[in-house]
């Protein structure tokens, strides 16, 4: 307990009365013990004074749990007494004769009662509202702190750092720039064209370059507007170089791609020869791509050159692509010693690539070097996959995808970087497959010897790369090399060696050995080998398309087309299986949809000659001449030199009795194939039809020429001779034919006709009693022949009334 005495320092000691000097705490209420000697206005002095007795201070931070316990009010903190709670005091309970409840008067009521602070007034008897000590039944006392003395005020609001409480609303909003100032303007117009660039760029990306074009034009204009406006306005210290450079880029990429070169390489131009843009020199390299494309070889690689030397050491993935164009240049012109150079320097630096080492390939086997395609593919062999860190990633892909094959759910590896990764290094495997193709029937004298060299330089390559399996794919395309040299047997034995590999290459072996004893006509081991394809892979169209043909062989068309069907269910764009439904249905008498089978490939492969061909056919069966006509016309168009179906289309002609066009095709079908001889007998029954005999004389002699073992056509020349009055030159040609043929009852009822028409009355009977023995020994008594597309028929009954009658009609 600290006590201070002396009027001097009152003032003080009153201030400290808002200071706590703990003194003793207990667990259920807290003593404060402090000495005030007031000496202007109290009695003499007090002794020390326990508060407990008056009131308790509670702690703010357990205000409401204290006043719980005590049984207090809450206190006011809209009062002065905002540090300290104040309750009612606590003395004991008097009686009438001033004692407490203990028996004894308590001297120090009063002095408490004299202490009660403002806050507790109202409850003292204190007048209420005021801020003074009052003696109960005064009106009058002084205040009862110092603090506005000693220039503090007291403090009413709540402690509220953050301004949370703050009820003057928000704060006013910031004041907008002027949209009218000229720095604005710049900048909208800035944004304008900007956004011009990008939808120009997004066109092009969506292959619109009419439009792209055109948007690019329009922010070139606006970008000279905008430079035109900001020297006006005095700002040209802020004209931003990098927006017209990337303006004028862009109008030239897309003057590039609408293939307005000229305008391009201009555009370029200025790009380059301004100093202002930082490594414009890099676009050099479009030049030269637009020069190449121009078939512009020298400029494109003094583009190209020009663009190398501009290139820092330190983009030299950069320069390995240059100079890689500048050899396609010297390919493209035949330089290939040039492009050897520029090629081998990418081979010998960092970082070779697999398409500029096929690109050496192919110069090596253009000059026809042996041992340098030997060493290069060995080489090319080295070149590291895409991807690849020279650990087993290549495995490890695999072994992934095996497991994603089994446990999908748990295990997700079509990432887009897993399939883009894939798909390179499928390229990869491609191009040197494709390499070694080229060049095993160059690389040794003998093309097998050759085969077998690359085939022993793949399979050390598996040993470092399991998955890749280029040997198996070279031992099959020996084996297709045996069929291409008609080396059946090799073929069939190097495909049997395949049914102990693994499942996708059996496969693959079977489907071919399946075709090649279709091409045999062996349908048993065809089907054999056609079914061991789809068991091995069951979702295999060709398998399923081989064996259909064997069923289609076999007159089994429902089977067929069953199994055609299921090739189409697996592979929906198979142009085999399509092509052969189509055939198959047509056989089936389904026209309808056949037509359906033949329009869905015609539009798949327009240029295919056969499938028009079967639309036009479909359209004659089923009496559409009109269409037919059309189609077969495409068809003309496309071969206008094939006999036979210069024929069909004058055939369908005939049927619509349009003889003059009819006349036209068979003639010209006759003119580029004149052995066909239903076109020559049409041709013949169409002059005697016509009566012109002398032309259609040499059609039938011509047909004697190529046939002449039928009598026919013999007799149809002797009949023109006949019809031109030819008569003696007829009977000279009747009786050749009557040696020849002597029980050939035409010729001679002919020549009994002949001989009465010359009045050689002997000659007459002779040959009408060879014919009666003839008539007798086959017993018929109507005699006539057909020739072709016309025929002739002769009566019995003519050998005295006269010339017997004939009919030709041209079919």
């Amino acid at each position: 307990v600290i006590i201070f005495s002396g009027c001097c320092l009152c003032t003080f000691i009153v201030s400290l009365s808002n200071s706590l000097l703990c003194v003793r705490a207990t667990s259920r209420r807290v003593e404060i013990y402090f000495l005030v000697h007031c000496v202007c206005v109290c009695s003499p002095p007090p002794s020390l004074l326990p508060l407990s007795s008056v009131f308790r201070v509670f702690f703010l931070s357990h205000l409401p749990e204290m006043n719980a316990i005590m049984g207090l009010n809450p206190r006011d903190d809209s009062r002065d007494d905002d540090l300290y709670g104040f309750g009612p005091t606590m003395d004991y309970p008097t009686t009438s004769a001033g004692t407490t409840a203990m028996g004894k008067g308590n001297p120090l009521s009063t002095a408490t009662q004299s202490m009660r602070p403002p806050s507790q007034q109202g409850l003292w008897g204190a007048t209420p509202g005021t801020g003074v000590w009052q003696t109960p039944g005064t009106s009058a006392g002084r205040p009862m702190s110092s603090h506005r003395t000693a220039g503090y005020q007291t403090q009413t609001s709540k402690f509220d750092p953050l301004k949370q409480g703050n009820t003057q609303g928000p704060a006013p909003p910031l004041q907008k720039k002027s949209a009218d100032s000229p720095e604005e303007q710049c900048l909208e117009m800035e944004r304008r064209v900007n956004a011009l660039i990008e939808e120009s760029a997004q066109l092009s990306l969506q292959k619109d370059y009419p439009l792209a074009l055109e948007k690019a034009k329009e922010a070139s204009k606006k970008e000279r507007a905008l430079c035109k406006h900001r020297e006006q306005q005095g700002l040209g210290d802020q004209i931003n170089i990098d927006l017209t450079h990337s303006v004028d880029f862009n109008l030239a990429v897309q003057y590039q791609k609408n293939q307005l070169y000229t305008e391009a390489l201009n555009t370029y131009s200025l790009i380059v020869r301004n100093k202002q843009y930082a490594q414009s020199g890099r676009l050099r390299v479009n030049m030269g791509n637009i020069y190449y494309e121009q078939n512009k070889m020298s400029l494109a690689i003094k583009m190209y050159r020009l663009a190398l030397d501009q290139i820092p050491n330190t983009g030299k993935d950069l320069k390995y692509k240059i100079v890689r164009n500048i050899g396609n240049a010297y390919v493209k012109i035949g330089q290939y010693q040039d492009a050897i150079g520029s090629y081998e320097t990418i081979m010998e630096g960092e970082s070779p690539d697999i398409q500029t080492g096929f690109n050496l390939l192919l110069c090596y086997y253009a000059l026809g070097d042996r041992d340098k395609l030997k060493r290069h593919f060995n080489k090319l062999l080295t070149i590291k996959k895409y991807g690849s860190t020279g650990d087993d990633d290549d495995v490890d892909l695999e072994v992934l995808d095996e497991v994603a094959k089994e446990n999908h759910a748990l295990f997700r590896v079509d990432d887009h970087l897993r399939s883009e990764i894939r798909e390179r290094r499928g390229k990869h495997m491609e191009v040197v497959l494709t390499a070694a193709r080229l060049i095993a029937p160059m690389i040794e004298k003998d093309w097998q010897t050759g085969y077998d060299y690359l085939i022993e330089q793949l399979r050390h390559f598996e040993l470092k790369d399991a998955s890749s399996k280029l040997a198996s794919e070279m031992e099959m395309c020996k084996a297709l090399d045996f069929l291409k040299h008609k080396k059946y047997s090799s073929a069939i034995e190097a495909l049997k060696a395949f049914e102990k590999k693994d499942k996708a290459l059996k496969a693959r072996a079977a489907t071919n050995l399946s075709y090649l004893y279709y091409l045999e006509g062996d349908v048993e081991n065809g089907l054999k080998y056609a079914e061991m394809s789809i068991s091995a892979d069951k979702y295999n169209a060709r398998a399923l398309v081989n064996r259909a043909n064997f069923h289609y062989v076999k007159q089994e068309y429902d089977k067929a087309k069953a199994l055609l069907m299921d090739a189409l269910s697996v592979e929906a764009d198979c142009v085999e299986a399509i092509y052969n439904l189509g055939l198959t249905t047509k056989h089936l008498c389904a026209y309808e949809e056949a037509m359906l089978m033949f329009k869905r490939l015609q539009a798949m492969i327009p240029d295919s000659t056969e499938v028009v061909y079967h639309i036009a056919n479909l359209h004659e069966l089923m009496g559409d001449y009109h269409s037919a006509v059309e189609w077969f016309n495409r068809l003309v168009s496309r071969v206008p030199t094939d006999p036979n179906i210069l024929a069909r289309l004058g055939g369908i002609y005939a049927k619509e009795e349009d003889e003059s066009q009819a006349f036209h095709y068979h003639l010209e079908a006759y003119r580029y194939f004149p052995v066909n001889m239903e076109v020559i007998s049409w041709l013949g029954a169409y002059f005697v039809k016509t009566q012109v005999y002398e032309k259609a004389m040499q059609y039938f002699e011509r047909a004697a020429q190529i046939q002449p073992n039928e009598v026919r056509w013999q007799l149809m020349v002797a009949s023109c001779h006949r019809r031109i009055g030819a008569f003696t030159q007829a009977r000279v040609l009747y009786e050749e034919i009557y040696k020849k043929y002597p029980e050939n009852m035409e010729c001679l009822r002919y020549l009994v006709h002949l001989c009465n028409e010359a009045n050689q009355k002997e000659d007459a009977l002779r040959y009408h009693e060879k014919l009666k023995r003839l008539e007798a020994r086959l017993g018929q008594g109507d005699y006539g022949f057909r020739a072709g597309p016309g025929f002739f028929r002769v009566s019995p009954g003519g050998l005295t009334n006269g010339r017997p009658t004939s009919a030709a009609h041209p079919g």
